[in-house]
């Protein structure tokens, strides 16, 4: 059995952060943000972390998004999850602030080691589908990498959630076939039939469930069950402190055993060709 692969763990740098994206990580472990960064964002802090919560391996994401959260750049990933051992970098890019966005992928893929590609449509303000972002996910597909894509709301100001539906992604899976497209969060708040029927249309489409209550997954997706093979967790970490309780809270769905494995795991696993 593949060990548990959490497909949304978020990398911070010191740097510029908006006063409520700090509040909110503060909330979460209890901590001011400097000490938090000090102390629990080193890599060997978060390879400790993560294998106290069970995890064999991780994404780690940084994020380029000064309106509504804040900067951690594709180098300050790379290296913090290449020294930690058991983090899988992720790059990130904004079109408005990047010139060239899908030279940036290339350059994070092979100079940097990234293994795949997260988006934040709803908080840079673009639809996914936007002609804009075609040459990125033309280069993702190229470099045989996922993309990963923030669907549904966030807690974070000034974010616009109409850009988090996941009907835009439908263009995105018809157009480039053989790109692994993933829905964090699963349409969240809004859309989670559309997310889970794109799974459903598309081979290249999945879900991943960070930010979903484990004993809500049932009632949001009634025919859970049957997309077990495009299934992915997520903790979205450190918004959910504990991701041990959260891994209990999938074990005790009344779902299959191999069902679980493959959601845990399994799923990621392939789609990052480990």
């Amino acid at each position: 059995m593949t060990g548990i692969i959490d497909f949304h763990v978020h990398i911070f740098a010191k740097g510029e952060y908006q006063p409520w994206a700090r509040e909110l990580v503060e909330q979460s472990l209890g901590q001011d943000f400097a000490s938090i960064v000090d102390q629990m964002f080193t890599p060997e802090a978060m390879r400790n972390l993560l294998q106290a919560h069970g995890i064999q391996y991780a994404v780690g994401i940084g994020e380029q998004n000064p309106m509504t959260c804040g900067t951690c750049d594709n180098d300050f990933v790379a290296q913090f999850c290449h020294d930690s051992g058991v983090l899988i970098p992720f790059a990130s890019v904004n079109p408005f602030v990047v010139p060239e966005p899908a030279k940036e992928v290339e350059r994070a893929v092979r100079e940097l080691g990234c293994r795949g590609l997260k988006l934040y449509p709803t908080y840079q303000y673009y639809y996914p589908n936007d002609p804009l972002m075609y040459p990125v996910y033309a280069k993702a597909e190229k470099l045989g990498i996922p993309v990963m894509i923030h669907t549904g709301t966030s807690t974070f100001r000034g974010t616009k959630t109409k850009y988090g539906d996941p009907l835009w992604i439908d263009d995105i899976a018809v157009d480039f076939p053989d790109l692994k497209i993933v829905q964090a969060h699963s349409g969240r708040g809004f859309w989670y039939d559309r997310a889970f029927f794109l799974t459903r249309l598309h081979k290249n489409v999945y879900m991943e469930i960070s930010g979903l209550p484990p004993n809500n997954l049932l009632s949001y997706f009634p025919e859970f069950e049957r997309n077990a093979d495009k299934i992915i967790f997520g903790s979205d970490w450190p918004a959910l402190r504990d991701i041990k309780g959260n891994i209990a809270g999938i074990r005790a769905l009344p779902l299959k055993e191999r069902t679980k494995d493959k959601i845990l795991g399994e799923n990621a696993a392939k789609i990052l060709g480990l």
